[in-house]
């Protein structure tokens, strides 16, 4: 099995019970059958040459997809009921952990890769796969992030956490990673709120039963990362363990019925509602550490910033927007991305049909007047705010006065900006 040739037929070789299906079922003819053979051999002579690219792997999967979706489609039409995926889908494993081990450098073969077996359900594998992946790729933030955020969305944020933090030991170059650290525990503030007004458990509930709910963790959401990967062994010795009776069960020996232990007490559930984890300490904790790394600028300030005012349901955002202004008014002035910020913070979460946005647009008018006086790039600031009224001009429903008093800002500011550009360049 030296050559490329025998490889090839190694692996056709594996696909014929498959094809042996198609046949007897009768889901593909035996000339398509001869066609997906032929097709199958140029992909395996193809993946096993020399010098071969993550894209002809990434085309294989495609071509084994869209075959599997055929096939489905004509069992459905057929009445075929006896047919399924699990072929198709291990075949599609098997050139994903080929491409990997070929590639193991490649970040968008291994997305693909999570993406494929997250699709098909297969959480044990994909634990296995991002582990891989971050121990060969440990200050890529888009696969930390995946990983944090998938088990947040499992309901798992303590495993969520850990992620995070981990990830932010290694991803110090940019600051992608800390705005999804700081994402991820705004959303989960924001459904404890949800969770606390009553929205999927009756209204009232204390801090302790919202935190609860809303951290249910599924079966399987397991992502060790100093573990060795024999999760098999690893079950199998579990099970082969004594397991004493627990104490405080609700059932006992003698058949006596003991209720369940309180797990928040009435002083635990006060201390809770005290909280500074629930009024967002943890998001601006997370701001207050990036102000020491080395990618922390106006930019990232700005990026913080614009993340903090996209949850404007939640009752802690204006205490942490201007936490985010106050650090950027103390460390860049006079830059144009504090001066935007400044400028918008006033209209974050209010909504334009009701009663407080001219007030509130008012308040933003006159900043934007300040902060053209003060800012030392007003061609910077002009281009970001002339984003910004572009965003409100496109909401349905506008008032015509607004839209009139909008309009005219707007031009003016493209003015200011091709005069700052004009003084640029003769300068």
């Amino acid at each position: 099995m030296s050559g490329v040739s025998d490889k090839a037929r190694f692996y056709l070789e594996r696909a014929a019970p498959q094809l042996w299906e198609f046949e007897q079922k009768e889901i593909f003819t035996k000339d398509e059958i001869r066609s997906l053979v032929n097709k199958r051999s140029d992909f395996e002579h193809l993946i096993l040459a020399p010098g071969t690219k993550p894209t002809q792997f990434l085309e294989y999967v495609e071509w084994e997809r869209s075959l599997d979706r055929l096939r489905a489609k004509r069992c459905r039409r057929l009445r075929i009921h006896n047919s399924n995926s699990h072929a198709s889908e291990a075949r599609t494993f098997g050139i994903f952990e080929r491409a990997v081990l070929k590639h193991p450098g490649c970040v968008p073969l291994w997305h693909a890769y999570l993406d494929f077996a997250a699709q098909v359900k297969a959480t044990k594998r994909w634990n296995r796969i991002v582990t891989r992946a971050l121990r060969l790729h440990p200050s890529n933030a888009s696969l930390w992030a995946l990983a944090g955020r998938r088990a947040a969305k499992n309901g798992d944020m303590e495993r969520a956490r850990g992620h995070f933090l981990r990830g932010c030991r290694f991803c110090t170059g940019e600051a992608t990673l800390w705005v999804e650290y700081a994402r991820c525990e705004m959303e989960w503030l924001t459904q404890v709120e949800a969770k606390k007004a009553g929205k999927g458990l009756r209204k009232g509930v204390s801090a302790g039963e919202a935190i609860k709910a809303t951290e249910a963790i599924q079966d399987g959401d397991h992502i060790a990362l100093d573990d060795d990967d024999s999760d098999d062994e690893d079950q199998q010795h579990d099970d082969d363990m004594m397991i004493l009776p627990d104490p405080d069960s609700e059932t006992q020996i003698g058949g006596g019925a003991k209720p369940a232990p309180k797990i928040f007490d009435e002083e635990a559930t006060k201390n809770m509602e005290q909280s500074p984890a629930l009024t967002g300490a943890i998001p601006m904790a997370i701001f207050d550490i990036s102000k020491k790394q080395r990618f922390f600028g106006p930019a990232a300030a700005e990026t913080f910033f614009d993340m903090f005012a996209s949850f404007s349901k939640l009752s802690s955002q204006g205490r942490i927007v201007q936490h985010v202004l106050g650090a950027m008014t103390e460390l860049f002035p006079n830059h144009a991305s504090t001066c935007s910020c400044l400028v918008r913070q006033p209209l974050i979460g209010v909504d334009v049909n009701t009663p407080a946005f001219p007030k509130a647009l008012r308040e933003s008018l006159a900043r934007l007047r300040a902060g053209l006086d003060q800012t030392d790039d007003k061609k910077a600031l002009a281009r970001k705010l002339v984003s910004w009224v572009e965003a409100i001009l496109a909401v349905e429903g506008l008032d015509e006065a607004i839209r009139t008093v909008l309009g005219h800002t707007k031009m003016s500011l493209e003015e200011v900006a091709g005069t700052a550009g004009a003084v640029t360049s003769s300068s």
